[in-house]
């Protein structure tokens, strides 16, 4: 039976659950269950707090865990990135007053302020720069103006909740972190982690792709193929109305809307983008 932690709640814990289901995963319906088991597969999975998955894992306590790469990284735990899930997007940076002008140089002894002393300590003394860190659970950017800090180093998504509270960020990125799947360093990959990592990436390539159809006379379908040539070649079928054919194939998805237009300019009919639940490469 493969051992799997996933996050209990918080950003990660929603968009785990939904690419498990798709992947083919039972997943619980009670976000009061702390343990799923999902016979059918041969997978139990445990729902813990994603600041304590690295560690089960590590201490090899389960066999797989899904956390953040910041989390991991943070938690110093004996457990390693072995795939990346492609959602979880977000980049830790340095903040400091506005204006100060500061670089990563200027940290030189000042109180620095971060919810992962772990993580930010050991890229401080990758960059040769000695901080006292405060350890914060949250709201880390009101640790400067009430004075508890000289500078902050947090999660920044848009940016804006830095700048209501007067900071501005500065350096290049710490970490540029998202989702991954993790396990123990050091141990031989379990049984039933191949297919774990098919069904995940399966559903990584679903959500990046969409199927395109359409019908196209014999005089544009190479103009059209060039513009839709799918992951091998499309896939053609004569139509009843002669001179023409259907055409099938996979675009990426964010190129959808631009296909689309480019297709109806070389003479392209009846065209239908849908979305892919499943995919195999």
């Amino acid at each position: 039976m493969l051992r799997i932690a996933v996050p209990n709640k918080g950003s990660l814990a929603e968009a785990t659950t939904e690419m498990l289901r798709e992947a083919g995963y039972k997943q619980r319906t009670d976000s009061k269950d702390l343990v799923l088991l999902d016979e059918a597969n041969g997978v139990e999975f445990y729902y813990l707090r994603p600041r304590d998955i690295a560690v089960y894992v590590g201490e090899r306590t389960l066999d797989l865990g899904v956390t953040g790469r910041d989390l991991l990284i943070d938690s110093g735990a004996q457990a390693s990135e072995i795939m990346q899930l492609g959602f979880g997007g977000t980049k830790f940076r340095f903040a400091a007053p506005g204006g100060s002008g500061w670089t990563v140089a200027d940290l030189q002894g000042r109180r620095l302020a971060t919810s992962f002393p772990g993580l930010l300590g050991k890229y401080l003394a990758e960059q040769g720069v000695e901080a006292r860190l405060i350890r914060l659970d949250g709201a880390v950017e009101s640790a400067v103006r009430l004075g508890v800090a000289d500078a902050i180093a947090d999660v920044v998504e848009t940016g804006s909740t830095l700048k209501r509270a007067g900071l501005d960020v500065f350096g290049d990125p710490i970490l540029i972190s998202e989702a991954v799947l993790i396990q123990p360093t050091g141990v031989e990959a379990p049984a039933g982690l191949d297919l774990l990592q098919r069904r995940l990436q399966g559903v990584m390539t679903a959500r990046s792709y969409r199927m395109i159809d359409y019908n196209v006379s014999e005089a544009n379908l190479d103009a059209a193929c060039a513009i839709t040539p799918g992951i091998e070649s499309p896939t053609l079928s004569p139509l009843h109305r002669e001179g023409w054919l259907a055409v099938r194939a996979m675009i990426p998805a964010k190129e959808s809307a631009t296909i689309m237009d480019r297709l109806w300019d070389v003479g392209a009919e009846g065209i239908l983008v849908t979305e892919i639940a499943a995919c195999r490469l």
